[in-house]
C-alpha cells in the first residue's frame, strides 16, 4: 500500500490503525491494519518504506488523521536470554499522529 492509497482508505474508515515498528539499527516500519490484516507502507518504487524516527513518520502521515497510532517494539530481553517464548511478545504505546511539539 502506497501514501496515496492509505490516505483514500484512511479517508472511507477501512483503515483500524496505524503501527509504526521499531526495528534494530533505528529504522521504523509503518503498516496499516485494516480488515484484521497488516499493509506495510510502501515507497513509489513498491519497496517498505523506512522511516527515521517518529516524527519523520508523523511528517508522512500529514494527510492521514484521527486514526489509532501505536508505536510498536519487540521485546528484546527473553531473546537476549535464551529463553523462547511461543508467542512473539511486543510493545505497543498509543502516539499521537500530531507532534506534540
Amino acid at each position: 500500500m502506497n501514501l496515496q492509497e492509505l490516505t483514500a482508505h484512511a479517508s472511507a474508515g477501512r483503515i483500524d490503525e496505524l503501527n509504526l515498528i521499531s526495528m534494530e539499527g533505528g529504522i521504523y516500519l509503518l503498516e496499516a491494519r485494516m480488515h484484521g490484516a497488516a499493509h506495510p507502507l510502501n515507497d513509489a518504487q513498491g519497496k517498505i518504506l523506512h522511516l527515521r524516527s517518529v516524527e519523520h513518520a508523523r511528517d508522512v502521515l500529514q494527510s492521514v488523521s484521527g486514526l489509532p497510532f501505536n508505536l510498536v517494539h519487540a521485546v528484546v530481553h527473553d531473546e537476549m536470554c535464551g529463553i523462547h517464548d511461543t508467542e512473539e511478545q511486543v510493545v505497543r504505546v498509543p502516539i499521537s499522529i500530531r507532534s506534540a511539539w
